[in-house]
This record gives C-alpha cells, structure tokens and sequence, in this order.
C-alpha cells in the first residue's frame, strides 16, 4: 500500500504492549489522519517486522530509537533505518557533531527517498534540577536545548526533538526551516503521566512545533480516532 500524505502534524505514539493492541490500534486510526512513532518498546519487542506490518497499512512511520554511539555506528543504523522505509529517525544531539555529521552522510546515497533526520536535545521528562548531576553546566533546561540544537543545525540535521516551551525560542534562533518535533503534549484537561513539560496541540503550534508527538491521550482514549479528530479539528485540519 502506498503511503497516505496527511497534512496533520500528528505523531501517534505507539505505547503498546503486544501486537493484539497494535492491530486494534491501527484498525481506529487512519493513516491520511496522522503519522505513527515506533519507540524502543516496541522495535526491541518486535523488530523490523513491525516497520512493515505498519507501512503496509499505509502509515508513514518516525522510528524514534534515539541512536547515540560512535559515528560509524550510528551512521550503519541510520542507513539501516532508511532501507527499511522510515519517514524520520532520530539520534542524540549530546552524541556530537562527527557523530551528528556521519549520520547526515550516511543518508546521501538515498536523495529524495532519505528519511528526516532529527536529533534529540533535552529530555522532556528532565526538569533543570537534573542538570547538574549529568555534569552540565547549562543552568536551565532551556539553555542546554539551544546549545544542542544550535550544535544540530550546524551538524545537518533537518531539525530537533524538543519540548514546545523552547518552540518560540528554537524558531526565532534557528529560523522556520529547522523542524521542531515535540513530545509532552497533552490536550486540556489531561494527565500529565510522567511529562514534565507539557503543552496543548494548539499552543505548541502557535509556539512554532512542526510536529507533535501524542501518545496515551489517543492510544488510551475510548476511541482513538475519535480523540485524533477532535485534535486536528483543534488544529484547523479536516
């Protein structure tokens, strides 16, 4: 099956445990409605196999396994991540910039057909309290994410895995290009889970997110399609 084009800025997060869930995840959701995010979980659970049984619905998929190793290791995984198909991957911004500069070689063999490739800055379950007992000397959160991501733009990375609070900031240093993908984002009136810094769909966008990343709001909702619709519509997407 061909992949769906949406216009959503919707990453579905795919927090689930077996492929009995899986299915009947995929079976509510629509494919030209949002894109889906394969974390760890589930890749480690079900391996490659499962970027096929996804993109064989439809899907594009942002494989986000957060590669952070020696550059030519991290360069092999992301060819291996564009072989298989994926729309994004992601890499530790805090792995450098030969590292960072590796991987963006890694993809040029693919031309059109290279996935986006994006780095993670700050965690969003971090809170700046937790700085310092990595050795950082950034005093906020806030500073060592435009560190990283400066170090990202720099290293030809497409854009940033941040929270939607540095949005305005990103997008005002790092110009309208750069991507911003940002995870933390929960609809009003919903549980926080273990997300420190959060923000609603419409306000992250407003703020200057390419993209957000939503998970246990859709994935745990009663109906999930339903609970995407109503974001997007939030969002002015049909």
């Amino acid at each position: 099956m061909t992949n769906a084009v949406t216009a959503s800025p919707v990453l579905v997060a795919l927090d689930v445990a077996n492929l009995s869930e899986l299915d009947a995840l995929l079976d509510n959701l629509q494919p030209s409605q949002c894109r889906l995010k394969v974390g760890k979980e589930l890749y480690t659970r079900f391996g490659p196999e499962i970027l096929n049984k996804i993109q064989a619905r439809g899907f594009e998929v942002f494989l986000d396994l957060k590669f952070h190793d020696i550059p030519n290791t991290v360069a092999a995984a992301v060819r291996v991540a564009a072989e298989l198909g994926v729309w994004m991957v992601n890499v530790h911004a805090s792995g450098g910039e030969k590292m960072m500069r590796a991987a963006r070689e890694a993809l040029n063999e693919f031309g059109d057909r290279a996935p986006l490739l994006i780095a993670v800055t700050v965690l969003t379950s971090m809170s700046d309290s937790e700085l310092p007992t990595l050795g950082l000397t950034a005093s906020t959160a806030e500073e060592q994410v435009l560190l990283l991501a400066t170090l990202a733009k720099k290293s030809g990375m497409d854009g940033v895995v941040c929270s939607a609070r540095e949005a305005a900031m990103l997008r005002e240093q790092l110009g309208p290009d750069f991507l911003l993908v940002t995870p933390g984002i929960r609809p009003a009136n919903s549980a926080a889970d273990d997300q420190t810094r959060i923000v609603t769909p419409v306000d992250a966008m407003a703020l200057g997110s390419s993209y957000l990343v939503i998970g246990r709001p859709i994935t745990r909702s009663e109906n999930p399609q339903t609970a995407l619709a109503a974001i997007n519509k939030d969002l002015g997407i049909a």
